[in-house]
């Protein structure tokens, strides 16, 4: 691992006045020394990238240990029940990673219920967390992820199977949820007091409703909302956390008991070395160079290589986040471009080579939002889906049919 740590002047001071601080978060029977948490990302948080998370957030530990709860990409409890290849790769972790999280979508309590059998019973994972927030159209059309909380009645029974199977094995199940639909139907007031009622460890809430997706600014005021409704288990905030000094407004705007980091780690993972340092009390903060930036990359190349146990597909994985990578620095578009087309470890190599990796942080010009935002949209739900909150006898039958193969969507 490289050696990252290139900080801004100053050692580790004392909290400073105005600063949270929050005991470590517990989500069940796991201590989370910080109180910060990995959103689950398609196509991103495998255990290449997780791998590296946790690198950079024990880096910037100052008690030491796992310090973050970092949780798998999305997989869907039918290709889980059906053992798909894909899905048995996507749950794999390391060996050293603790606690193992998987993050579960459903959109049916039976097979809710053997999934989380599967994953409890053959020791598969030791937290689990339920999908209510994925806006994606091949998710919404079929009445899942951001929608379903629409169905208070489905919701509960989905949330209720699986703390059900989980309890015994004394693994948490925990929820993620977006406010609702659209502004005209939130949910996420009724699902946090349903969720907390039927048993679950912490709840979190992105801010934002379904038909934002990504754009516009998340409501931290419904995090703080949510806070005053759920009361006996931890809430978490996430939405818009692009830095450590986020993290820290948030959790003194909203009262919440952590943080859940999402697009904001998007080619940055040292941001895990920040927040760990930040919600330690401490002001220091990393700030690589192009040189550094690079070693990291290329090392996340390799982690991704070993992941498929395939170069070409390992390089075709960092493709997407090279942009992300040097968001700020002046790297020429023509390189760009090359990078993004990269199919060996040695031509990523060869391109790296030709920077000038002499570049320090280029500041203001690498901070803030990262990933793409687009704009409100309408939602794509079943037909008849707003008309009530019941799950009638068509939508049952729709329903039994929805467990599509949206690994990691």
């Amino acid at each position: 691992m490289t050696d990252l740590l290139t900080r801004n002047p100053g050692s580790p001071s004392p909290t400073t006045e105005g600063q949270p601080t929050l005991p470590p978060l517990q989500i069940g029977p796991h201590t989370i020394t910080s109180p910060v948490v990995l959103a689950p990302m398609a196509g991103i948080t495998n255990r290449a990238f997780r791998r590296l998370c946790r690198q950079y957030g024990d880096a910037g530990s100052v008690a030491g240990g796992a310090t973050c709860l970092y949780v798998s990409e999305m997989i869907t409890s039918r290709a889980l029940v059906e053992r798909t290849p894909v899905t048995m790769r996507l749950i794999e972790h390391d060996a050293d990673e603790s606690p193992r999280s998987i993050q579960l979508y459903s959109v049916d309590p039976a097979t809710t219920a053997k999934a989380v059998h599967i994953l409890v019973s053959e020791d598969l994972c030791n937290h689990i967390d339920l999908n209510f927030g994925c806006p994606v159209p091949k998710v919404t059309r079929k009445g899942g992820g951001s929608a379903l909380p629409w169905k208070t009645e489905l919701f509960r029974s989905i949330v209720a199977s699986a703390v059900r199977e989980a309890t015994p094995y004394g693994v948490p199940v925990t929820v993620k949820m977006r406010k609702g639909i659209d502004s005209d139907h939130l949910t996420y007031l009724e699902a946090g007091r349903i969720a907390e009622g039927e048993g679950v460890a912490a709840v979190a809430l992105h801010a934002r409703t379904a038909a934002q997706a990504y754009s516009g600014t998340a409501d931290w005021t419904a995090i703080r909302r949510l806070k005053e409704i759920v009361t006996s288990v931890p809430v978490l905030g996430n939405g818009d956390i692009w830095s450590a000094e986020d993290a820290l407004r948030m959790v003194r705007e909203t009262g919440c008991d952590g943080v859940v980091v999402g697009r904001g780690c998007l080619g940055r993972p040292w941001l895990f070395t920040d927040l760990a340092a930040a919600f330690a009390g401490t002001t220091q903060r990393v700030t690589p160079g192009l040189r550094e930036v690079a070693e990291i990359l290329r090392l996340h190349a390799t982690y991704l290589v070993e992941f498929y146990e395939s170069e070409l597909k390992g390089c075709r994985d960092i493709r997407k986040h090279i942009a992300w990578y040097f968001k700020g620095f002046p790297v020429g578009g023509q390189l760009r471009s090359q990078l993004a087309l990269v199919d060996s470890l040695a031509a990523l190599d060869d391109l790296i080579g030709g920077l000038d990796l002499d570049q320090p942080w280029p500041g203001e010009a690498a901070e803030g939002q990262r990933g793409r935002a687009g704009s409100e949209r309408r939602v794509i739900l079943p037909e008849g889906w707003l008309d009530h909150q019941e799950v009638d006898g068509r939508l049952r039958a729709m329903i039994a049919d929805a467990e599509i193969s949206v690994d990691g969507g």
